[in-house]
């Protein structure tokens, strides 16, 4: 079960609170490259997290707007936030057990919504933020993950087939509760998906390198390869080169109606025993070549 925890603007940037300007800055120099929409065209997830990395910049870049917010935490991000009356408050909350004895009418009551220049009303709960790591067999399937959620308990959420790194899944309704019964925010969960040994994805495509032996490549073969949904035949031509790419549609990854196909590069691997009459063989068989190998080979 994955523990969901309220995402702070330092954690957004990958620094920690006590971080200089130079290395704020650098961190979301590094993280806007990273999830600019040029670069990811189409991504809405990385589009999403280059909005709250630009966001969190904006207020951590800013030493007034720091101060507050390392003060008072996401009510200082709130519209017409009010710092003094803010401390007002919070020197009030602190003797109100105190004051309370001295009046026998009960309470007195403090407005704090008029420290924000406006009606008492209740607010939307804050958005929480957890990072879910995927195996890439996973992201073909698709799977179900269980989150303990602050204020939510557990939550059962189903992670459609076709995740990609930065996508982003929003659960409405399911993230920290609202202040004085104010609805609750909503959860954002990011998924990271883990490096395969073997397997490179390329959007829906996927693409992995075969060894196969000289005679497969020079007189053809009908190979096994396997896949994340089992094992499928290749057919290799005749004098197949070393770094060919071959194709198996719709063996990548499946997005909705859209499947990705898998990209199989030829290794050739040469003998890696003596073998005299093999040896003798290839010295004889200069006529097999139609050119010289190194005629294009100019500098």
């Amino acid at each position: 079960m994955v523990a969901v925890m309220a995402e702070s603007l330092y954690d957004i940037l990958g620094v920690a609170k006590d971080a200089s300007d130079d290395a704020i800055r650098k961190a979301y120099r590094k993280l806007a490259r990273k999830h600019h929409p040029d670069v990811n065209p189409g991504n809405k997830g990385a589009e999403d997290k280059f909005k709250k990395v630009s966001s969190a910049y904006e207020v951590l870049s800013d030493a007034k707007k720091r101060a507050a917010y390392d003060e008072f935490g996401d009510a200082s991000l709130q519209g017409g936030f009010d710092a003094v009356k803010a401390r007002e408050y919070a020197r009030w909350q602190d003797t109100r057990q105190t004051r309370e004895a001295e009046y026998e009418d009960g309470p007195v009551e403090f407005d704090f919504a008029e420290m924000f220049g406006r009606a008492r009303r209740p607010s939307r709960g804050a958005e929480l933020h957890a990072t879910l790591q995927m195996e890439l067999h996973q992201v073909i399937t698709g799977t179900e993950v269980s989150l303990d959620v602050p204020g939510q308990g557990t939550v059962r959420v189903r992670i459609p087939p076709g995740a990609d790194n930065g996508s982003v899944v929003r659960l409405a309704g399911k993230g920290a509760p609202g202040p004085r019964g104010g609805p609750p925010g909503d959860l954002v969960i990011e998924i990271e998906v883990k490096a395969h040994p073997r397997l490179r994805r390329d959007g829906l495509d996927l693409s992995m390198d075969l060894p196969v032996t000289l005679d497969e490549a020079y007189n053809g073969a009908s190979i096994d390869v396997p896949t994340l949904e089992g094992q499928v035949v290749l057919k290799i031509p005749p004098r197949s080169q070393n770094g060919a790419k071959l194709r198996l549609r719709g063996k990548g990854i499946g997005r909705k109606d859209t499947r990705g196909d898998l990209l199989i590069q030829l290794d050739l691997r040469m003998p890696d025993r003596e073998d005299e009459a093999l040896a003798a063989a290839l010295r004889a068989s200069t006529t097999a070549y139609s050119k010289s190998v190194r005629e294009e080979l100019v500098l």
